[in-house]
């Protein structure tokens, strides 16, 4: 017997995947639809969102990752929040604060062995990454490679009990990568990834090229390959689709959706939510009482009517429909700071509205969300430019007011985590740049609470703490669409939005 032992210690939100799901999608289409690719069957895909950090996988280019099928983690989630195998096979708990996973066999992209060191590694260098990624908080994980027998096991030690642990390594940015991925200062998942797919090219903010793996352990992908490119243009990725130019057209606008074929529109439920984070920290919004005057002259009403067409449900609180359990245990916002007077909004001087281009609808909500704010004596000015140019300025807290969607349940399937990342005060992703002891000590609760109803009664207590600040302003719960061409199957429409193309998506 031989045994192998190593340590990581790493910081992990405890928190608890309770919804997602997903659908198969078959394309039916109509004569605009795609006919398929003409290069052997591969997909053809726009996406919305260029890398913004060159396909790192600890930030929003890990969802990407993701949904391309490109990386994977010990764990996923299934189409109800519950963890699945993915590079475990399988897990059990061992003692009050640890987990033990059994590894399967398989190979990484670049042909080396998926074994319990990579794993430690892959998850050390996840908690040593700076900005660390969301799903990183101050619960602390130590993580142990244990080989006995030629059976590859590790070993997760928390600081307290966490039986919800499986569901939180399904995140992707605790995606498992080869040795090779690391070094420079930089996380390189190109060929050491596990998933059906590989990253073979990336070129820069315009395309990137993947290849089916053909050592992945698991079914492999029907298509030989993905061909890529980030078109931040909805209407131009809506086009693409009607000229059968792509196979698949990710976030068409709402706008566009009537004009596509029946059948190339999936409307997907989502847990989304659009919202205005508001600088707490300084500018006219560090005052409260112009907070909730922000607040009160916001019409959610007529965003869904005028900008939405509909498709999208008026703002209940951070948790919309897509989150099913919030409505029946939604708790009453107190204590809140009272609006101020209109003189006062008008003394307060320029606000600094951004949004961003990536997804079409926001430009459009900024401007009805300027309107409405300036009827109710505000003076506004928009900064409105491409994600990747953003993401930066508004985490340094350099706009008044931030418009962003946000899907309340991707960072691990529950909301605590994106509670903890975007309010607190060591938020990795607080755009509202709050910290508030009344939110933070809400927020810790929900780690703290014992089983799946304790956790979401104290989730509903830290949405309303957390809206009690007026830091955020819920503006519209989402609803997305996603154009598939015709002859195109297995399409992921995934409320949690990890999911895209898969090794069952190929061209009919």
């Amino acid at each position: 017997m031989s045994s192998i032992r190593r340590r990581a210690a790493l910081p992990l939100a405890a928190t608890a995947a309770t919804l997602a799901l997903t659908v198969t999608a078959c394309g039916g289409g109509g004569s605009g639809s795609a006919t398929g690719s003409g290069d052997g069957g591969r997909l053809r895909v726009s996406l919305a969102f260029p890398p913004a950090q060159a396909m790192s996988p600890y930030g929003d280019d890990a969802v990407t990752l993701s949904r391309l099928a490109v990386v994977e983690g010990l764990t996923a989630l299934g189409r109800n929040g519950e963890a699945l195998p993915a590079l475990a096979t399988g897990w059990k708990p061992d003692g009050d604060r640890a987990w033990t996973f059994t590894l399967r066999k398989a190979v990484f992209q670049d042909g080396k062995p998926v074994d319990a060191e990579s794993v430690v590694r892959a998850l050390a260098a996840a908690e040593q990454a700076s900005p660390k990624p969301r799903v990183l908080s101050d619960t602390d994980i130590e993580a142990e490679a244990v080989v006995s027998g030629g059976v590859q096991t590790v070993r997760i030690t928390t600081k307290t009990a966490d039986p919800l642990l499986p569901q939180r390594l399904a995140n992707p940015s605790l995606a498992i990568l080869s040795a090779g991925a690391y070094g420079g200062g930089k996380v390189n998942p190109a060929g050491h990834a596990t998933g059906p797919f590989t990253l073979t090219e990336l070129n820069g903010a315009v395309s990137a090229t993947l290849t089916r793996n053909d050592s992945y352990w698991g079914t492999k992908a029907k298509a030989p390959g993905v061909d890529v490119k980030f078109v931040a243009d909805g209407k131009a990725r809506a086009n693409a689709l009607r000229a059968g130019q792509t196979d698949i057209a990710e976030y068409v606008p709402v706008s566009q959706a009537s004009l596509l074929d029946e059948g190339q529109v999936r409307e997907v439920p989502t847990a989304r939510t659009n919202s205005l984070y508001l600088n707490t920290r300084k500018g006219p919004f560090a005052d409260a009482a112009l907070r909730a005057a922000a607040r009160t002259a916001v019409d959610s009403k007529a965003l869904v009517e005028g900008v939405y067409e509909g498709r999208a449900d008026t703002a209940q609180g951070l948790f919309g429909p897509g989150v099913g359990w919030a409505a029946k245990q939604r708790v009453p916002v107190a204590d809140r700071t009272a609006p101020a007077p209109k003189d006062e909004v008008t003394a307060a001087g320029e606000i600094v509205l951004a949004t961003y281009t990536n997804r079409p609808e926001l430009p459009e909500v900024a401007t009805a969300v300027q309107q409405q704010w300036e009827k109710a004596g505000f003076r506004v000015r928009q900064v409105v430019r491409d994600y990747a140019q953003m993401e930066a300025d508004a985490l340094g807290g350099k706009f008044d007011a931030f418009i962003l969607p946000r899907n309340t349940l991707l960072d691990t399937g529950d909301p605590s985590s994106y509670l903890a990342s975007d309010f607190t005060c060591a938020g990795s992703f607080n755009i509202a740049q709050l910290c508030d002891k009344q939110v933070d000590a809400a927020v810790a609760a929900t780690v703290s609470a014992a089983g799946t109803p304790d956790r979401q009664a104290a989730e509903m207590k830290a949405e309303a703490a957390v809206l009690r600040t007026d830091a955020v302003v819920p503006l519209v719960h989402e609803r997305f669409v996603q154009g598939v061409g015709k002859g195109v199957e297995g399409v992921s429409l995934d409320p949690t939005e990890r999911t895209l193309v898969t090794a069952d998506t190929r061209v009919g």
